[in-house]
């Protein structure tokens, strides 16, 4: 290992990436010297970019997390998209009285529809079953719902849950006096 330059952003880039993917990997300094045999001493002073490893340290180190030197450089640790959503900030994708919040709606290359469901008394998706390719699931966290899925009826009270092949004509309907919530997830991503 050699010292690097103060104002070496080389050695800062490397250390920087090796500790993000380091705490990603939810490895401690320790653990990887011990996987390693590089001491603790040295990876610390590579995460600070006071020190540049050589190449062929560089790879045993990531040998131990374990990542090869090209994913090392190339993963990306800027993930721009939105994580936390406050309530507020949910997209409201459903119609007229029927809310449909979407968590991650802004997110892009979307692979599921996580959602939280308002069904208020007498609501239903829609006359008409509803049926596309993919998966859903869902709990129902308040109130009570009638979900038909092809030939089958079931009355889902507080807590009831669901999994079933988005292939099969569907339909959600509160026949209650009292609104349901349900947290469903659905995959491929719904682009509403």
């Amino acid at each position: 290992m050699t010292t690097a330059d103060q104002g070496s952003d080389d050695a800062n880039d490397v250390g920087t990436r090796l500790k993000a993917v380091r705490l990603l990997r939810n490895i401690s300094q320790r653990e990887l010297a011990k996987r390693t045999g590089v001491t603790h001493s040295s990876l610390s002073l590579i995460e600070q970019g006071k020190v540049s490893p050589s190449v062929s340290s560089l790879k045993k180190i990531l040998d131990g997390i374990p990542i090869t030197v090209g994913e090392f450089f190339t993963l990306d640790l800027q993930n721009t998209d939105q994580i936390f959503y406050t309530a507020d900030e949910l997209q409201d994708v459903g119609s007229g009285s029927l809310s449909l919040k979407l968590v991650g709606y802004n997110r892009k290359n979307r692979a599921m529809s996580f959602i939280i469901e308002t069904y208020p008394p007498g609501v239903d998706t829609g006359h008409d079953m509803m049926a596309y390719r993919g998966e859903e699931a869902g709990v129902v966290i308040e109130g009570e719902v009638e979900l038909i899925v092809g030939a089958q009826c079931r009355l889902l009270k507080e807590g009831d849950s669901y999994y079933f092949s988005t292939t099969q004509p569907h339909r959600f309907r509160n026949i209650s006096d009292q609104p349901c919530r349900i947290v469903s997830c659905s995959t491929p991503a719904k682009h509403f």
